[in-house]
């Protein structure tokens, strides 16, 4: 993101603030299509992160006034979304199969062969970043896919940044592991 629409961000939020409706439309055609892929990424169903975009830009009308601009306004959605994300997930779990049950459902995805046959780099990479844990996918998704700076990933996971780094270090070092026994050598770039 440019420096220019970073700033062009804080005066979008500042109109909202004061009731701006066709500066909530342009920072929603902005920002909704990267709140929704991170959202999916978080909750894994499309029904749920297209109600996420939602809650996320509602509680932004709701609240750009009490945006200080300590952190980018890209940063600050995201660090909504997580937040709506988790606490989705949460009220999801009491409903959720659990362990044994969804073990038994057959993965009708294909296995490490056909990835190898078709030779499709980011298909192969997406499949590893699943074999990766929850908290370590965040942080690749977040700094690789979202481009987020170590401080930014830091202020939207409420971590502190040597725990960002070092989960980036564990999870670079698991995902070339995982790369590798895909049929893939040249590791994470």
């Amino acid at each position: 993101m440019s420096a220019t629409q970073a700033a062009s961000d804080d005066v979008l939020i500042a109109r909202i603030a004061q009731g701006d409706r066709l500066a909530m439309q342009v920072l929603y055609g902005r920002h909704h299509v990267r709140v929704y892929r991170f959202g999916l990424r978080l909750v894994r169903d499309e029904q749920v992160a297209e109600d996420l975009i939602s809650e996320v830009f509602l509680d932004v009308w709701r609240q750009a006034g009490k945006f200080e601009g300590r952190s980018a306004v890209s940063t600050w959605l995201l660090a909504i979304t997580r937040f709506k994300a988790l606490s989705s997930l949460r009220r999801r779990k009491d409903a959720e199969l659990d362990d044994e049950a969804a073990n038994a459902i057959e993965d009708t995805s294909d296995d490490p062969e056909t990835v190898v046959q078709k030779k499709d780099t980011g298909d192969t990479l997406r499949r590893c970043l699943t074999g990766l844990s929850a908290e370590h996918r965040e942080i690749v998704d977040l700094v690789y896919y979202h481009e987020k700076s170590v401080e930014d990933v830091a202020e939207i996971v409420g971590i502190p940044e040597n725990t960002v780094k070092t989960r980036l270090f564990y999870a670079r070092k698991k995902l070339a592991e995982l790369l590798k026994a895909a049929g893939v050598e040249r590791g994470w770039p």
